[in-house]
């Protein structure tokens, strides 16, 4: 049963008019839409689609629609998978002349499958990695850097740093060689001095003796030379806290915590009442540890704690009488 026409062409002309009025609706959402600023939105309301664009959920608006995606254009799922498709080489660094960009001929005569190569072959390798050397420094100034650098990276191992120092003490070396501090004096000698800057910056001393016997310059050129660039450079060096020895020379002594934590209660309050001014911190702290065993009945002899610090046996005893009258302990 059909309905009326009438009937249908006023049903016809109704639902017209709903859409009509929807119509209308949606441009007024739009020009409100218009009329928003993104940055009034709450973070909470924004949501990240799979393809990258920071939508407003609300009004469906987007607020970021260029999202550059920085990571590889193919998918690993385990790590082998990963090292396998990777075709980036290692992180640039400042401790090669170079920052490591440039290519290096493997010194072992095979080929990609492992076997050996010809004579012929061999003696065509050994000619490009001699090139190779070669054109990796173009300059004297390079040349300079890398001598410089790999002298640092000796110093470092021998005094057992890690790598952040360094990075610093390399970075320390290129601007003074911009700067043209190095003539004049010797590439070891501003080497040494920039790692001895570089270990004061990050918190790691190490004392102009320790550096001086792996290091071919003796204690007063470095010291003279470390002067100099700090102040040049413009290096903020605050003064050395005694306490930061006092871990390293009692595992070498083989001290316990409590003398450890005696020590540093002796540092610090004998340093409050201004003993510490002019004073050399490795001489004060191996006093302070010398006190301190001998209060926990861990006695070490003045010349074994003089020996691990690299101090004299006179320093610890003028030290060690300060202390102990400021501390209000008699002997």
């Amino acid at each position: 049963m059909t309905r009326p026409t009438r009937q249908r062409d006023h049903d016809r002309q109704r639902v017209g008019d709903e859409d009509a009025e929807e119509d209308e609706i949606d441009v007024e959402a739009i020009e409100d839409v218009d009329e928003l600023d993104p940055e009034d939105f709450d973070p909470e309301d924004l949501t990240r689609t799979a393809d990258g664009e920071l939508i407003h959920e609300e009004t469906g608006m987007i607020i970021e629609d260029e999202q550059i995606d920085p990571g590889p254009e193919w998918r690993a799922f385990n790590h082998s998978e990963r090292q396998e498709k990777s075709r980036a080489g290692a992180p640039t660094t400042k401790t090669m002349h170079d920052k490591g960009l440039t290519t290096t001929n493997d010194w072992k005569d095979k080929d990609a499958y492992g076997r050996s190569i010809s004579s012929k072959k061999r003696s065509q390798m050994h000619r490009l990695r001699k090139w190779q050397e070669r054109i990796r420094t173009k300059d004297a100034g390079e040349r300079n850097l890398q001598f410089a650098l790999s002298e640092i990276d000796r110093l470092a191992s021998a005094l057992g740093v890690p790598r952040s120092v360094r990075e610093v003490a390399s970075v320390i070396y290129r601007r003074a060689l911009n700067e043209d501090l190095i003539r004049g004096r010797s590439i070891e000698g501003v080497s040494t001095a920039a790692l001895y800057a570089a270990c004061r910056k990050e918190g790691i001393p190490r004392s102009l003796e320790e550096i001086s016997e792996v290091s071919r310059v003796d204690r007063k050129e470095i010291g003279r030379t470390y002067r100099y660039i700090s102040q040049e450079l413009g290096l903020e060096m605050r003064p050395v806290d005694p306490k930061k020895y006092v871990p390293r020379f009692s595992s070498e002594l083989e001290l316990s915590e409590e003398v450890q934590s005696k020590a540093n209660e002796i540092i610090e309050t004998t340093a409050e009442q201004g003993l510490l001014s002019g004073k050399s911190p490795t001489g004060y702290a191996a006093a302070a540890i010398y006190a301190a065993s001998l209060l926990c009945n861990e006695k070490k002899t003045q010349r074994e704690v003089a020996d691990v610090a690299q101090v004299t046996e006179v320093t610890i005893r003028n030290r060690y009488q300060e202390q102990i009258e400021a501390m209000g302990i008699h002997s």
